[in-house]
């Protein structure tokens, strides 16, 4: 007969090198390291910067996605050996596009003030694990040891599920392999893009689907924007050789015009 699973809880050592601040974690260098080119990231990059070392993965929509702390960080990766630096400057042109949430599978979760334990499934989704067979049956007889005390400060980070009423509805090596990336995790793409040029935008409207964003690169010798025509969103100045990348989560006709040149206009539409 199951019984009611219990919140015991566990504390987590974190390496040496790890700091928490302001829920940010932090790698610290005794020596200065070559700075990566912006040019050179990619999607699936690990990056931080020189002043403020907080590390960050480059999604495929080209935005950097937080690691709120290092629990979080080693579901993902086992070490800091592929972090590239940035200057300042480059890291600051990359939007930050939310926080990394933990790899599905890999461990349970609970916050303080809810007395639940929890599976995290894709993109975060939270699904109650109901009794203590349940956990033993997904994660062992020291599940116990398995569990993640999390602030609830970054709960908000995440969405909750279907509880899991049975071993059979949550295959945790299933879920981690399904979660082979970040990108693959939260279904990250890459943005469709959009030229400024002397000749206004190119192409001048562009359709996308809603959570998609739009890199708009500024290919001319002058600054542009690109601003909406209810001045509600906008990239502000994109000086020549610059992108600025904007996301579009809700479905619409957006119009734009460019604040140098308001007879440079353009539109995206969201469907």
């Amino acid at each position: 007969m199951s019984t009611t699973l219990s919140t015991k809880k566990i504390t987590l050592a974190t390496a040496a090198i790890l700091v928490a601040v302001a829920g940010y974690f932090f790698i610290s260098t005794s020596s200065a390291d070559a700075l990566t080119p912006l040019a050179s990231v990619q999607s699936g990059d690990l990056v931080r910067g020189e002043a403020t070392p907080a590390v960050y993965y480059i999604g495929a929509d080209g935005q950097r996605y937080v690691f709120p702390n290092s629990n979080t960080y080693f579901t993902w990766y086992t070490d800091f050996d592929n972090v590239k630096f940035l200057s300042d400057a480059d890291l600051g042109k990359l939007k930050i596009g939310g926080n990394v949430t933990y790899r599905p599978g890999v461990t349970m979760i609970k916050i303080n003030t809810d007395p639940k334990t929890y599976a995290v499934s894709k993109d975060g989704t939270l699904r109650h694990v109901t009794s203590e067979d349940i956990a033993i049956g997904l994660y062992g007889t020291n599940w116990n040891k398995n569990v993640h005390d999390m602030p609830d400060s970054f709960f908000g980070n995440y969405t909750i599920g279907s509880a899991i009423v049975s071993t059979s509805e949550f295959v945790p090596a299933n879920e981690t392999a399904t979660a082979s990336t970040i990108n693959s995790d939260k279904d990250l793409q890459a943005p469709a893009t959009m030229s400024i040029g002397s000749n206004g935008y190119t192409p001048v409207d562009v359709t996308i689907t809603p959570g998609r964003s739009i890199k708009f690169t500024n290919n001319d010798t002058i600054n542009h924007t690109v601003t909406s025509d209810d001045l509600s969103w906008g990239t502000g100045t994109i000086q020549p050789g610059d992108s600025k990348i904007v996301s579009f989560d809700k479905a619409g006709t957006f119009p734009f015009f460019d604040s140098y040149n308001s007879q440079n206009t353009g539109a995206i539409y969201v469907q």
